[in-house]
């Protein structure tokens, strides 16, 4: 029997998710992040990443043919030749590449991608003045470090992950302009998501008890990890992503980049995957109820009724979309006494920005929306599910999966099965 392994770096914590050749989940493992800071986050990573390898039963890890990892997009680390991190981590939403927006703009195409403060090329940029960078040599995103720690090969990563480095998804390839900006370490090798690097450690694979020709290969970012799982194929068709924050991607036929509005395409085989992210989500839920008053609270709203609060929730100052606005303060005001009435606000804001986000990719040229499915923490809230639905004005579904660690499964799968030609093709 063969099997397959995705893994998910998420905001609040990784997954693992281990399916057979028919697709079918054989066991789902996971681990909660510690709260970390600094040189502490990659530690805290790497040991999620092997405790999750520890927590598959040993019968599992006996068989699996390959394995694929996907990270937040655009959290970032510098590292020493020997892919030690030579400084703290930036996560996806670290806005402090905002400094260096100018520069950029005098480089990169009006409103590309990477004129966003968190985009990747803007936190490289921002990190090239921190005292350690000359120790660095390669430039990494968070799933190509984790990759890296299981087959040993640096300075590798996938088109989704390296969009907002920069890279060319249409031609594939580095484009002329970013040579203007004289970078002076080791961009990633950029491949397709899902290709074969290299077989999984020796040592690895002796001390867990994998095979040795096990295969790792290149990731995804989580969100399209999610939309992968999700079972939506067809233009038109929409993912939203109710974790700790809110992500969009339409499928459609058009690819829509644009800044202004933290907008950008990730390609998927012919079609593109418009969309963006926002900060606010399930991370401002939590910051005011816990799980079991989110519950108990949200079987309590009348969802068919419009909430006459208007917030923008946000943990702190900063939105990238549909507002791409690094200085966009949280509204989270005026309070009501009753806390049924305070979520059903919270609920109903954050389905308003869901909603304002896909017209947005639809007037400046996506595929008109026609479904949404949901993935994450979010999509098993009935209440807020109908909710969506009346201000999106299109059916909700839930995915058929939910996990982005499902998602990334089968790109290992995908590759696992295929031919060794294939998985030595190589797109640069």
């Amino acid at each position: 029997m063969n099997f397959y392994l995705g893994i998910d770096f998420g905001t609040s914590g990784a997954r693992g998710v281990v399916i057979d050749q028919e697709a079918c989940i054989q066991t789902q493992v996971k681990y909660p992040f510690e709260t970390s800071d600094g040189l502490d986050l990659a530690v805290s990573w790497q040991k999620a990443l092997f405790n999750l390898l520890e927590q598959i039963p040993t019968r599992l890890r006996q068989e699996i043919r390959a394995i694929a990892i996907n990270g937040t997009s655009s959290t970032v680390l510098l590292c020493d030749e020997r892919g030690n991190p030579i400084d703290s981590p930036l996560l996806y939403n670290d806005s402090r590449g905002g400094t260096t927006i100018e520069q950029l703009r005098s480089i990169a195409p009006a409103n590309h991608t990477v004129l966003s403060a968190t985009s990747s090329l803007a936190k490289l940029l921002w990190m090239s003045q921190l005292p350690s960078y000359p120790e660095a040599k390669y430039f990494m995103h968070q799933a190509d470090w984790l990759g890296f720690l299981l087959h040993g090969q640096l300075g590798i990563s996938d088109y989704h992950n390296a969009l907002k480095l920069g890279y060319d998804v249409e031609e594939l390839k580095y484009p002329q302009w970013l040579d203007k900006l004289q970078i002076k370490i080791r961009l990633p090798k950029v491949f397709s998501p899902g290709t074969t690097v290299a077989e999984l450690r020796a040592e690895i694979a002796a001390n867990l008890g994998f095979r040795r020709d096990c295969l790792v290969c290149t990731g995804t970012t989580d969100s399209i990890a999610a939309f992968i799982a999700s079972g939506a194929k067809s233009a038109g068709e929409a993912v939203t992503s109710l974790g700790s924050t809110l992500v969009l991607k339409l499928l459609s036929h058009k690819r829509v980049e644009d800044a202004r509005y933290g907008i950008y395409s990730h390609r998927l085989d012919n079609l593109w995957l418009v969309g963006g992210a926002s900060n606010t989500g399930g991370a401002v839920l939590r910051h005011f109820f816990t799980d079991a008053e989110l519950k108990s609270l949200s079987n309590k709203i009348a969802p068919e009724k419009a909430s006459v609060l208007d917030y923008y929730p946000l943990l702190k100052a900063g939105e990238r979309f549909p507002i791409n606005d690094p200085n966009l303060a949280p509204r989270l005001e005026p309070r009501p006494k009753n806390s049924i009435d305070f979520l059903h606000g919270l609920l109903e804001s954050i389905a308003r920005i869901e909603a304002r986000g896909y017209s947005l990719l639809q007037e400046l040229g996506a595929d008109q929306l026609t479904c949404v499915y949901t993935a994450g923490g979010g999509a098993a809230n009935s209440a807020w599910t109908a909710i969506r639905t009346r201000c999106l004005g299109v059916k909700v579904l839930s995915s058929a999966n939910t996990e982005a660690a499902y998602g990334t499964a089968l790109l290992a799968k995908a590759e696992g099965v295929g031919s060794r030609e294939s998985r030595k093709k190589r797109l640069t």
